[in-house]
Formats: structure tokens, C-alpha cells, sequence
């Protein structure tokens, strides 16, 4: 389960320094911009050599036989782990920016007070941007909940935050395009708002333990809510790289080499028939194989490019991805601390309907 700059001891808010005046802060934002248009150059260079460079390692350094099962997932994994970690790095270099202008904070004084249906709207949207993980569910709850924010759009956002992963979405559309990352963005927002939705026409207030309403919790961490300099948000790109994939990168490269190890010797016949869409049964056995595993957005993806390429449905395999992301079984074990079993249960059971109809339909109509 990915964890973000949200929370822990490594949390921290960027704040204004003084840059000696507005010469000198010109003078650091110059340095800023040439240093970033210099690595985003050689970021793009390196990005476009990874194929002919995973060739000439495979076949021409360690002289595999080409055609062969191990050669194919070889070329795969080396591949794959520096495409996945240039991506990776770039996008929540660009989030830990955006972020900068997104707290917790203020999520909860933008949704206190809205009214329900518009509340799950602007909460799915929110929960793409605002920063959480699995170990910040607990403050995240209890924060909102004090702010008077309905149950079932608190809801809407603690879907939307782990499910439709802003990491995920841009490696979907560097690894697959637009359209499949334009399907997983509209497939969880919706399965988001209208879980919540679902939730809070239920009316199970009741089931959440009765110690958080009197709780006067705060979810800490994010950018200061200060005025920050431009300066100060690219430090928290860099920080956010820093931390996210610093703690990150042991997953991708166990998802890229569990991906590897589908693309090499894994029949594409057998792949096809599991989690094809032919069997109505497929769908649902995703769904049970991803919510007990313990996974980032990150490492999933490369096991979910594999599947797609030996023959898995894409409706199979957006099924698996979600449920894995926002069904995860230590994120229930933790929101246990405030929420009763039956709330637990109903989040559980509509979450899961809202990710089955997504497999469905699109196993369906591509």
C-alpha cells in the first residue's frame, strides 16, 4: 500500500525562506528552471533509449537466445524497471507541486457544509489530488467527520484517494495511452461517488464508533497553507520524489519482476481463460485475488501490463488493479479503529458492486 508525504515522521510543510530579496529569489527560480529544463531533457533521452538498450543487454551482453521464454522475460524486466521509475519519478515530481496547493485541511473546509450530491462530486475529485495512504485513514476519518462533513461523501473521498491513485493514472497513459487511463479516471470517480452516495442514503452513522464524533482530530501534514514561493513548491516536488520513491521502488521492482515472470512463461491460452471475458466467473475471482494483497499503485501497474499482453480482459484486469488499490485488506483492518463491522462490511460490499460493474461493462462493450 503506497504511502505518501501525508503523514509519519518524514512529513513536513515547505516554508517561505527568505531569498535575500527579489534579486535573489529571480536569481534561484532561474537556477530552478534551467536545472529542471536540463533534466526533464535528459529524462526524455533516457526514456526513448530503453528499448534498444533492453536489446542490447538481453541479447548482446548476456548472449540469450532470442525467442526463448527466459530471454522474453529478461528483456521484460530490464525493460520495464527503468520505464516504470522514469515515469514514476516524473509524475509525483509534478504532484508533490501540485499538492503543495492541497492540504487536508483544506479539503475539509471545502467539503464541510456542501450539500450531499454536489459533497460526492467535489469529493472524488479531491481525493485524486489531496494527499492519503492506508496509515493516514484513521485521522483522515475523524478529521472530516468533526468538520461535518456527511458520511457518505467522507466516504466519496477516502474511495477516490487510494482508487483513482494519480501515479497509476499517468503510468496507464505512458504504458497504454489516453484511452485506458481516460477509462480507469472515469470508472473510479464514478465507482467513488456513487459508493459514497450509496453509503449516505443508508444512514449508518450509527455503526461509526462512537468516540470519533467527540474526537476533535486533525489530519496533519501536507504544504503549509502559508503563502509558499515558487521555490518552495518545486522543493516539494523534489522532497515528494525523495520520499515516494525512496520508499516505493522495492515494490515496482517486485511487480515488474512477478510482471516478467507472466510475460516469459505464462501461455497466453491459460491467461486468456482465466481472466478472459469469456467466463462470467472472472470478474469476481479478480476481485478476490486483489483485495488480500498489499500493494502500491506503482507495483501493481507492470503485473496489469503483463496480464493485458498475454490476453487478459481489460474490464478482468481494471478489476483486479482496483480492488488491490481500494479494497485492500490491511486499510479495512486499520479503519476498524472507527468503524464498526457493518459500516465495514456495507463499504466493502459497495465498493465492491460499484468494481464489479466496471469489469462487466467493460468486458462487455470492448
Amino acid at each position: 500500500m503506497e504511502c505518501r508525504t501525508c503523514c509519519g515522521p518524514n512529513a513536513r510543510p515547505v516554508e517561505e525562506e527568505p531569498h535575500g530579496g527579489a534579486a535573489g529569489g529571480s536569481g534561484i527560480r532561474r537556477r530552478y528552471l534551467l536545472s529542471g529544463a536540463l533534466l526533464l531533457t535528459g529524462w526524455w533521452l533516457l526514456y526513448r533509449s530503453l528499448a534498444p538498450f533492453s536489446r542490447w543487454l538481453t541479447y548482446d551482453v548476456f548472449s540469450l537466445a532470442p525467442g526463448t521464454r527466459f530471454a522474453s522475460a529478461v528483456q521484460f524486466f530490464l525493460f520495464d524497471t527503468p520505464k516504470v521509475l522514469l515515469l514514476l519519478t516524473l509524475v509525483v515530481f509534478g504532484v508533490g507541486v501540485v499538492r503543495s496547493y492541497f492540504t487536508p485541511d483544506r479539503a475539509r473546509r471545502i467539503l464541510a457544509g456542501k450539500r450531499e450530491a454536489a459533497g460526492n462530486v467535489f469529493a472524488g475529485l479531491l481525493g485524486i489530488v489531496t494527499p492519503f495512504c492506508s496509515c493516514s485513514a484513521v485521522p483522515m476519518f475523524i478529521g472530516f467527520v468533526t468538520a461535518g462533513v456527511p458520511l457518505g461523501v467522507t466516504f466519496s473521498f477516502l474511495i477516490s484517494a487510494p482508487m483513482v491513485n494519480e501515479v497509476a493514472l499517468v503510468l496507464l497513459f505512458g504504458l497504454f495511452g489516453w484511452k485506458i487511463a481516460a477509462l480507469y479516471l472515469g470508472t473510479g470517480l464514478a465507482v467513488a461517488m456513487v459508493a459514497g452516495w450509496a453509503i449516505g442514503r443508508l444512514g449508518m452513522e450509527k455503526h461509526v464508533e462512537s468516540w470519533v464524533y467527540m474526537a476533535g482530530g486533525t489530519a496533519e501534514g501536507g504544504a503549509a497553507e502559508g503563502s509558499i514561493s515558487p521555490d518552495g513548491r518545486l522543493r516539494y516536488g523534489y522532497d515528494a520524489v525523495r520520499d515516494i520513491v525512496g520508499k516505493v521502488w522495492v515494490y515496482v521492482v517486485l511487480g515488474i519482476a512477478v510482471g516478467a515472470g507472466i510475460h516469459g512463461y505464462v501461455p497466453e491460452n491459460f491467461m486468456a481463460s482465466f481472466m478472459g471475458s469469456g467466463a462470467w466467473w472472472s470478474v469476481p475471482l479478480a476481485v478476490l485475488i486483489g483485495i488480500p494483497m498489499y500493494s502500491n499503485a506503482a507495483g501493481i501497474i507492470p503485473v496489469v501490463e503483463a496480464l493485458l499482453a498475454k490476453g487478459a480482459a481489460l474490464g478482468t484486469v481494471l478489476a483486479f488493479m482496483m480492488s488491490v488499490i481500494a479494497l485492500s485488506l490491511p486499510e479495512m483492518i486499520i479503519l476498524r479503529k472507527v468503524l464498526k463491522v457493518r459500516l465495514i462490511a456495507t463499504f466493502a460490499g459497495v465498493v465492491g458492486f460499484g468494481i464489479l460493474a466496471v469489469g462487466y461493462l467493460f468486458n462487455l462493450v470492448l
